[in-house]
């Protein structure tokens, strides 16, 4: 699929729980004239505690830097994980630009302020050391839905379901938290005269309507496996690639129960006929 622009978040390249096979195949499927990286693409602050950094990850590198060099327009905005490049504010690096933030103009004239977001977290902010305890946490968590997962395909459970997630969603304080920092994020936007905002921070991957704005949140390739893309008229998408490689993997298994059962039948027959 060619689409005018992809915004990806929270990739968190350099951990156990970053799902690359999954990017990859992502982005072999869609083709952009524009990249977005919107923070904590490679996670500093796990590596700092072990690197966990496979064969894929160098895929995933090789595979955007091959398309800065073939022309797709890749800009890196740093979060909070990869903050030590926010120095580089304004430089490029293999056809890279590194920006703090950006203004993208949308193909039907909108405008759109692209940040991390973590300016607007008063926990990464101001209690540093509790955003740590909560990187630690969250990963625990992640890792727990792996063998989750490997016990409910076991079962022949279809589908996907996320401990992280429902977590967030259960966990009044959570909740509380997204809630604050997406009004933050939108007041700010609309004191700029965006017609839209476009972060990534909380894992939370969402496209609505605030009054008038809209607040877009790209989620992550750690649980949700999520992205936004923007299409050529300018319409932009929230795209669950794990729900639809799911959906793809079953249809798969279906096609091929029937090709195997067609071919039994074939079988079947010409016993008979001989």
């Amino acid at each position: 699929m060619k689409v005018r622009s992809i915004f990806l978040s929270d990739i968190h390249l350099g951990t156990r729980g970053c799902q690359a096979e999954s990017l990859l195949d992502f982005l072999k499927a869609h083709e952009s004239e524009n990249l977005f990286l919107v923070g904590d693409i490679i996670d500093f602050w796990a590596m700092s505690r072990s690197v966990q950094w496979s064969r894929l990850h160098n895929t995933v590198v090789q595979k955007i830097l091959r398309r800065a060099r073939h022309g797709e327009k890749v800009i890196f905005i740093p979060g909070n994980h990869d903050e030590n490049l926010r120095e580089y504010d304004g430089t490029t690096f293999g056809d890279i630009l590194v920006a703090n933030e950006w203004t993208h103009i949308t193909a039907d004239g909108k405008k759109y302020l692209l940040i991390h977001g973590d300016e607007f977290d008063q926990v990464t902010r101001h209690h540093r050391w509790v955003a740590v305890l909560g990187d630690v946490a969250y990963d625990f968590l992640v890792r727990a839905n792996a063998w989750l997962s490997w016990i409910r395909r076991t079962l022949r459970r279809q589908g996907y379901w996320s401990l992280a997630g429902y977590a967030k969603r259960k966990v009044k304080s959570a909740v509380n938290f997204i809630y604050d920092f997406e009004d933050s994020v939108i007041h700010a936007a609309r004191e700029r005269g965006m017609d839209g905002v476009i972060c990534g921070h909380i894992h939370s991957a969402i496209i609505r309507d605030a009054e008038g704005l809209l607040y877009i949140n790209c989620g992550d390739w750690v649980d949700s496996c999520t992205a936004i893309v923007e299409h050529m008229d300018g319409r932009l998408e929230l795209i669950e690639w794990r729900n639809m490689s799911n959906s793809k993997e079953e249809q798969t298994a279906e096609d091929m129960s029937e090709i195997i059962g067609g071919m039994d039948t074939v079988i079947a027959r010409q016993h008979l006929i001989h």
